[in-house]
């Protein structure tokens, strides 16, 4: 019974691009809660996808490429698929693990990524981003973003170019139809979704969305929304999978407490 299953009864509020966003609401589902998706990035081409397909043609130059997340392996692999394919000598590696899912899904078996932690930070603790003195790498990632990995590994000896395969930009939806949904939690999975979020609101909804549980998938999102206001603020693990464990744990010990 749909009572007994540990979401049940709440309406949780997914923040993910449409695209990412799927399977985790048919999940939320499963286990008895209604999913309110609210994509808080919007995912499109790139308008001139030139310097993007001069890379590729450049990519058998390279000795790593780095794919930031499941929308530059989406984006990066289809542009290096129409291309003929990624070069054999080239290591391939990237921050998550929805990211190496993805780079699997197109064909990519070895993938150097972090396994306990989704971020730059983890990915550059690896003992495959130490020795890259010299090495050409190719960072593949939407337009802007954090500079961290980059410099890391260019203050370690190794020639670093960006590319851009794809746009993020604020999607203009009426947030007061989220709102009206009667949302029991929030969840967001990147700062720049959770600022694009604090720009939609009005001051009564900013006192309404601050009062609701807010999962995050890491510590820097928790950070910028205590900042924001927030006080019941839940660190989750990366994935789909982290976040459902995350939600369960937390309903349990909501209805425990009830």
């Amino acid at each position: 019974m749909t009572e007994n299953l540990p979401l049940a009864g709440l309406n949780i509020v997914v923040t993910r691009p449409l695209a990412q966003a799927a399977q985790l609401a048919q999940a939320i589902e499963k286990l008895g809660g209604a999913c309110i998706l609210f994509p808080l990035l919007e995912i499109s081409p790139l308008a001139d996808d030139q310097p993007l397909r001069s890379l590729i043609s450049r990519l058998h130059e390279f000795h790593l490429a780095i794919f930031i997340s499941p929308n530059a392996v989406q984006f990066g692999m289809q542009a290096i698929k129409n291309a003929g394919g990624l070069p054999d000598s080239l290591q391939i590696a990237t921050v998550g693990l929805g990211s190496a899912r993805e780079l699997r899904n197109y064909g990519v078996q070895h993938v150097i990524s972090p396994r306990q932690r989704a971020d730059s930070e983890a990915l550059l603790e690896l003992p495959e981003m130490h020795n890259i003195r010299g090495k050409r790498v190719a960072i593949f990632r939407g337009d802007g973003g954090r500079e961290l990995l980059g410099k890391t590994l260019k203050a370690r000896g190794a020639i670093v170019e960006y590319v851009t395969c794809y746009r993020r930009s604020m999607p203009q939806h009426d947030v007061k139809s989220m709102l009206a949904a009667r949302p029991d939690v929030l969840s967001v999975s990147s700062s720049e979704a959770l600022q694009n979020l604090w720009q939609m609101l009005d001051a009564t909804g900013k006192k309404l969305c601050t009062s609701l549980p807010l999962f995050v998938s890491h510590e820097r999102i928790a950070t910028a929304a205590l900042k924001l206001g927030w006080h019941n603020i839940i660190t989750a693990s990366g994935g789909d999978d982290g976040l459902l464990s995350g939600l369960a744990k937390w309903a349990t010990h909501k209805k425990g407490m009830n």
